[in-house]
């Protein structure tokens, strides 16, 4: 997992892009009165698709990491992990703070405020990519050697909401230790879930990551999740069917906070002056089929040993009166927009507790106010 804006070389910069092209429009600003803010809605449409590339320039360097991190996984003490993550982190960070120090200072001043220590937190930022890493090769090769106490918060809100029988969407923030330490926590409290994941999920985009490198992380997942729905643009149908019936067995469906892989996404502010990208479609589940929704983030407190997974209750606020028929995708999107603002206020709450370990970040700028069309999210599902 990767910062938005790292890893793009001057040289493949000057060259066509193999990302897929999007066209954005705003689809409504929704107010919210008793938060006196709105929330922005948007559709993105792929203009040209992009083309997958068989070798990219960072899957050698990650096929290098993981079987470095399988070594150090089986055969160093646990004690060790973290300070040679630091170290390994230590290598390229020159180049990190020469290309991406700029846009990081200022995207997290704006929601944190002037006075937080960037420097050292993008240096513990690179460092945390690097603990999901050898996370990964710990589940692999360490076994019976490394035990991590993870304490998960909120479990009796979520059987709660079971009991109901209408389901319950977990929408999870990317936290380094969310992509496995999360869905480790709720399997290891006996909640079977299943997982929204993108089809380019894990380290690498290109033909030869989707075969060699993402696989041990994708087996990894799997083996806390009792299914994993993946979602590709062409069967977008077939994916919101099962999500659906999914709820409707009251099961627990996971979605993590990625904005590029559906169709809509919405912006809201966030913190002290900075704007936040969040998914639509989490809201939207949960607005028309009467699901739970939840907030998740997991975060580490001491390095590979002690976690914290926080799930907490999303609220739409207080009833809204019945509308007429043709103002039923309104009223949709009012109780959408409750939720959003509720998500952002739950992240913005952990993300102060481990503001290093966050690895996708806001921004200082509203997207329309942008030149050109950024990437805004990564996967972290």
């Amino acid at each position: 997992m990767r910062l938005p804006w790292l890893g793009n070389s001057r040289k493949a910069n000057r060259q066509p892009s193999s990302s897929d092209i999007y066209h954005t429009e705003i689809i409504a600003d929704v107010p919210v009165p008793e938060r006196n803010e709105s929330v922005r809605f948007f559709s993105r449409k792929i203009v040209r698709p992009g083309k997958l590339r068989r070798f990219s320039n960072q899957d050698l360097r990650e096929s290098l990491l993981s079987c470095f991190y399988l070594g150090v996984a089986a055969t160093l003490p646990v004690s060790w992990w973290g300070p040679i993550c630091g170290w390994v982190s230590g290598f390229r960070r020159k180049r990190h703070f020469r290309k991406d120090f700029a846009r990081y200072d200022v995207a997290v001043k704006a929601v944190l405020g002037d006075a937080v220590d960037t420097k050292s937190m993008f240096e513990a930022q690179l460092a945390a990519l690097h603990t999901r890493r050898l996370a990964l090769a710990a589940h692999l090769v360490a076994g019976w050697r490394w035990s991590p106490a993870i304490r998960l918060e909120g479990l009796e809100a979520l059987q709660g909401a079971l009991r109901n029988g209408r389901g319950a969407i977990i929408w999870c923030d990317q936290f380094a230790a969310q992509t496995i330490i999360g869905k480790r926590a709720l399997h290891e409290a006996g909640v079977d879930a299943h997982q929204v994941s993108a089809q380019y999920h894990g380290f690498s985009p290109s033909t030869f990551g989707l075969r060699v490198i993402n696989p041990p992380l994708v087996k990894v997942e799997n083996r806390f999740l009792k299914s994993r729905i993946v979602f590709e643009r062409t069967d977008a149908y077939q994916v919101t069917t099962r999500i659906q019936k999914t709820l409707k067995a009251n099961g627990v469906v996971l979605m993590t906070n990625t904005v590029y892989a559906g169709s809509a996404f919405t912006e809201a502010a966030m913190g002290e002056r900075g704007w936040t990208h969040l998914a639509s479609a989490p809201a939207n589940f949960a607005a028309r089929a009467g699901a739970a929704l939840f907030h998740m983030a997991t975060i580490e407190t001491v390095p590979f040993r002690q976690y914290r997974a926080i799930v907490s209750v999303l609220s739409a606020g207080p009833q809204m009166p019945a509308a007429p028929a043709r103002d039923t995708t309104a009223k949709n999107l009012a109780v959408q927009a409750r939720y959003i603002l509720s998500k952002r206020d739950h992240m913005l709450e952990t993300l102060k507790l481990c503001p290093e370990q966050m690895m996708a970040w806001s921004s200082a700028t509203r997207l329309t106010e942008r030149p050109t069309e950024a990437v805004i999210g990564n996967d972290g599902a």
